[in-house]
């Protein structure tokens, strides 16, 4: 404790007032959500990008332009409205000062998509440099700045201009680091505009995104031709949506709030399960159980509300809830309306819940006597290391993380220097059984994968995952690949929602430790290694990691720490995911015999 006369001191001089655009810097967590480099669909820079275009998708959809041109090149973006342009007179307070803006005024923007007021000048403090020009009626209103510090400002004519907004941005290194845009993400956001938005046409590099049939589309889309009967399409004022069956297991939704994809769906969400379950009964005037009916439904969702409610600043979770009557009630017309029109729908869906029943009630004897077992073994789970705080704890528990090892050295590594808090290890005890082709039944007769299964919370739904994220954490070498793909095997053939929300991680480790007396680089690369020897000297000591367990746990608790390097596990398209596990984890087919050999590279 420090004495009285070593207290510092405290005085008018400790107050310190930041602007608004500094705050953004301080404080990027509270505006964006997270930083990152790119490897994310939810990092930060996705988000900037997102921010503006939802100005021009606003534009669209108050009646102004049809078309939207983005460039992404070099890191840096660049976005063509051809909207109303912002009012030249408040061009620089638009971008620049803290709730500012017209998304105040229903009259003017009905259904916002973007975050009121604070969206382009959280662009503008996290940026290396901005530039926004508005176009309205021949005359033009131009403004630069560098970290949201204004530099230059222009206004004359432009009279070949058609009216609308362009802003140019680079995201700063210093906030975002090394940072790229992943052009398949980017690519997937201009799919969600056009599919949100019929009529407007967006042009990315040169290709163009548009959609006429909306949200069918990108049902359509996603499932590919593995569904049981033509896709439902149904749009009201307020809301849209599109429904169908797949054998996949679970339930995977696409839903969205004025044009933004809720990821963790939200009130509106829970609304249309409760509303698709009402309708199937009161069609077949039956009492079937929601799991019976929900049991493969692929569905997309979007409504539009004048005041929507998120559950935090990236809008990932809606939390109104006076908006379920409606939406219940609407997506029981809506299904009704189908199943009547579709009579061979009809008949299928009657034909896979009838099957969902039947496999219920088979697993559930299964599931007793797995329980029975687990009992007579342990009262807790095996092989896990638990943490303190869970998902739904708070913040705190949304950093909360289990790691899947492989082996006792790992475990024993990791488990030393883990935070007890938020990070919690489960071991394996090698590879995995592959689940390719097997049905949920062969999960409770495998003891190892049964106890995943209860670890993570989600025998029962996905929507019981007791943690944030589910980082894969294996050796570097070809058996660790080889768990590796067993267990994303495993989570793409039964728990695939997991992956698609964005659950799912590989854990980057260090493969090379080159050092001195004085310095010590982790190279994750042979070419990261070569540029540490050529900075560290020829005569550096080099050392191969062959494996977690080699690695220290003082050197460990560096690598899951605050710098943690995490690969998010990605699925564009869900009717891509049968053929790629067919083609890896099938049988050993000649094809994939022949594309091992071209493809083989010597070790590191």
């Amino acid at each position: 404790m420090a004495s009285k006369g070593s207290a510092s001191k405290y005085d008018e001089s400790k107050i310190k007032t930041l602007s608004s655009l500094e705050h953004i810097r301080l404080r990027t967590g509270m505006y964006i959500g997270r930083l990152g480099t790119g490897a994310n669909p939810d990092d930060g820079i996705y988000v900037l990008l997102k921010e503006v275009v939802d100005n021009a998708v606003d534009e669209f959809i108050m009646g102004c332009g049809d078309r939207v041109t983005v460039t992404v090149q070099d890191g840096s973006v660049s976005v063509r409205d051809r909207g109303r342009g912002i009012p030249l007179g408040k061009v620089i307070e638009c971008v620049s000062i803290i709730n500012t803006g017209a998304k105040y005024s229903d009259d003017v923007f009905q259904f916002s998509v973007g975050l009121n007021g604070v969206g382009t000048k959280a662009v503008n403090a996290l940026s290396s440099s901005f530039r926004v020009v508005s176009y309205r009626d021949g005359q033009f209103f131009e403004a630069s700045f560098e970290r949201g510090v204004l530099k230059a400002k222009r206004e004359g004519q432009a009279r070949r201009e058609p009216n609308g907004t362009l802003v140019e941005f680079t995201p700063d290194v210093q906030m975002f680091g090394d940072y790229a845009f992943n052009m398949e993400f980017v690519e997937k956001r201009m799919r969600h505009y056009a599919y949100l938005n019929s009529g407007l046409t967006l042009e990315l590099n040169g290709q163009e995104f548009a959609s006429q049939n909306g949200l069918l589309d990108l049902l359509k889309d996603e499932t590919g031709d593995d569904v049981l009967y033509e896709a439902g399409y149904w749009r009201g004022d307020r809301i849209e949506f599109s429904f169908t069956h797949t054998n996949n297991y679970g339930e995977e939704y696409f839903s969205f709030v004025n044009g933004q994809y809720t990821s963790d769906g939200g009130t509106h969400l829970s609304a249309f399960r409760e509303g698709f379950l009402k309708a199937v009964n009161e069609f077949f005037r039956a009492s079937y159980k929601g799991e019976d009916i929900r049991e493969g439904l692929a569905a997309a969702v979007a409504v539009k509300l004048a005041n929507p409610m998120f559950e935090s600043q990236t809008k990932n979770k809606l939390g109104n809830g006076d908006i379920k009557p409606w939406i219940i009630q609407e997506v029981v017309r809506g299904v009704d309306d189908y199943l009547r029109r579709n009579p061979t729908a009809a008949k299928r869906l009657e034909e896979k819940i009838a099957t969902n029943e039947k496999l219920r009630t088979e697993l559930n004897v299964v599931k007793k006597e797995a329980r029975e077992a687990a009992k007579k073994i342990e009262l807790k789970i095996p092989k896990l290391k638990d943490c303190k705080l869970h998902l739904g704890d708070g913040p705190d528990g949304d950093r909360s993380t289990i790691f899947l090892t492989e082996g006792q050295s790992a475990t024993g590594s990791m488990v030393s220097c883990r935070d007890v808090m938020t990070q919690a290890i489960f071991s394996l005890r090698g590879k995995v059984e592959n689940m390719h082709a097997r049905k949920r039944v062969a999960i409770y007769k495998n003891e190892e994968l049964y106890n995943l299964m209860m670890a993570l919370g989600i025998e029962n739904d996905v929507e019981g995952l007791r943690y944030a994220r589910i980082v894969i954490a294996t050796d570097a070498d070809y058996d660790g690949f080889h768990i590796r793909n067993l267990l994303l095997t495993f989570f793409l053939t039964f728990f695939e929602e997991l992956v698609t929300a964005g659950r799912v991680f590989i854990l980057e480790t260090p493969i090379f430790r080159v050092r001195t007396k004085k310095e010590t680089r982790y190279c994750y690369s042979p070419k990261e290694r070569d540029e540490a020897l050529g900075a560290l000297g020829s005569g550096s000591e080099v050392t191969r990691f062959k494996g977690l367990g080699e690695i220290s746990p003082s050197e460990f608790g560096q690598f899951i720490g605050d710098d943690i390097r995490l690969l998010s596990v990605d699925v564009q398209s869900l009717k891509s995911v049968p053929e790629v596990l067919t083609f890896y984890m099938g049988k050993n087919t000649p094809e994939r015999r022949e594309f091992i050999m071209k493809n083989l590279k010597n070790d590191l």
